[in-house]
């Protein structure tokens, strides 16, 4: 952490790797923490005191009191499901308003952007990318082609602005011939949650951050998804519709290249993928699972099932690369403290060729791997490295070495308190 700097916390695979966890113990250290991209497809979960809570577009340093949070210019947000989340906050005690700041330059998720999101994927037949269906895909294309609506846009004839575009979606739909859906409800409720959102601060918060850095206050940037889910170096077309990547840092919250402190690259002890695309790690036998069993590996939004597998070197070192990741840290290393074996993928193998390096093709590269032994102890009540069994402090020294990384974060389970700083 360095004062007037921005610092990145980004998953590294294919996100939930417990982001939401590690930004709300890392709140303390920092003035605000800012959402840079994605929406509500990406939920963090964060459990502390026997309290869970999932956010999907508000940040994780929503609570502590005396810290800023910010949704950045980079995110999509559906006013609906963002008062839908507000509101459980505010049941539980919180007060978000002295606390919550969104940018007028987000853009708005409509009730007919998710029904296009199904339209496309059904026309796509065995081709469909697994989207969460909640709009993001449509929201993001619309930005690009600049016609979609942003958070400023309620401030000013906002009704008019919404019609036209509901108007040009209905279009697009009786064109795609899609037409059995009923928004009536829904749209009422996003009405609701536009007025809702109106009584929030919406400000230029690239200009808010970038004031508190030039009065050397610090920034924790708290990304979505993961890095092999990027619109440009992810597993295109199985990917996301956003920068996830460090540098969605800088254009997602308007701040300067210059202005990146620490990256802080976050992974699990194994490997999830939540959704269709290349995984050549993934277990389809009882290991995978038992690894799905223990770790609870369930979307936190949409509830499927995520694929699970070993940990992926080559994965892991392209996204360090792609990141400029500073230090590592490591996730559920608990999850695999009953296995006498771990396997570690340090390659990938197709049609008698092996690389280590991420291929263009991810498609049928199947994974090849290095098995060193489990430590077959029961890590949760373990609260300092010392204490950490022989096997499990070499499965974190080969990585380090591998990775030519620092992992400087070890996390045992699920409760804030069970995270462990290493020296």
């Amino acid at each position: 952490m360095t004062k007037g700097k921005v610092d990145a916390l980004l998953g590294i695979v294919f996100g939930d790797e417990g982001k939401g966890k590690v930004v709300d113990v890392f709140t303390p250290r920092y003035d605000l923490v800012a959402r840079f991209a994605g929406g509500p497809n990406a939920g963090h979960t964060i459990i502390f005191e026997g309290k869970k809570f999932v956010l999907r577009s508000i940040p994780s340093g929503i609570f502590d009191e005396g810290k800023l949070n910010i949704i950045g210019n980079g995110c999509v947000i559906a006013p609906d499901l963002f008062m839908q989340e507000a509101k459980e906050l505010e049941t539980a005690g919180y007060d978000l308003r002295s606390r919550l700041h969104i940018s007028k330059r987000a853009h708005l998720i409509l009730p007919t952007h998710r029904v296009l999101d199904r339209a496309y994927e059904a026309a796509k037949g065995k081709a469909k990318v697994g989207t969460t269906g909640k709009g993001i895909g449509p929201t993001y294309s619309e930005k690009a082609s600049r016609t979609s609506l942003r958070v400023g846009d309620i401030l000013d004839n906002f009704e008019d602005k919404y019609l036209a575009l509901k108007a040009r979606h209905e279009k697009m739909l009786a064109d795609l011939g899609y037409t059995d859906y009923d928004i009536s409800d829904e749209e009422k409720v996003w009405i609701e949650g536009i007025k809702y959102m109106q009584t929030f601060p919406l400000t230029d918060t690239e200009i808010e951050i970038n004031r508190y850095l030039e009065e050397g206050k610090n920034v924790l940037a708290e990304g979505a998804q993961g890095t092999l889910l990027d619109i440009d170096h992810g597993t295109y077309p199985f990917v996301s519709s956003s920068s996830t990547v460090c540098g969605g840092v800088c254009t997602g919250l308007g701040v300067a290249p210059n202005r990146i402190g620490e990256v802080f690259g976050i992974f699990k002890a194994y490997s999830t993928r939540v959704g269709a695309g290349p995984f050549p790690v993934e277990l389809f036998d009882e290991t995978g699972d038992k690894i799905r069993e223990i770790g609870h590996e369930y979307g936190a939004v949409t509830g499927r099932n995520r694929r699970c597998g070993w940990v992926d070197l080559v994965a892991l070192k392209y996204a360090i690369m792609i990141n400029g990741v500073t230090q590592l840290i490591m996730m559920k290393g608990d999850v695999l403290d009953t296995f006498p074996t771990i396997r570690v993928c340090t390659a990938y193998e197709k049609d008698g060729v092996t690389t280590t390096d991420m291929p263009y093709d991810t498609e049928g590269w199947n994974a090849v791997y290095k098995d060193l032994p489990g430590w077959q102890t029961d890590l949760t009540s373990i609260t300092r490295e010392e204490d950490f069994p022989k096997a499990f402090a070499d499965y974190i020294k080969y990585l380090e070495e591998e990775l030519k990384t620092p992992i400087t974060i070890v996390s045992v389970g699920p409760d804030r308190a069970q995270t462990i700083f290493r020296k």
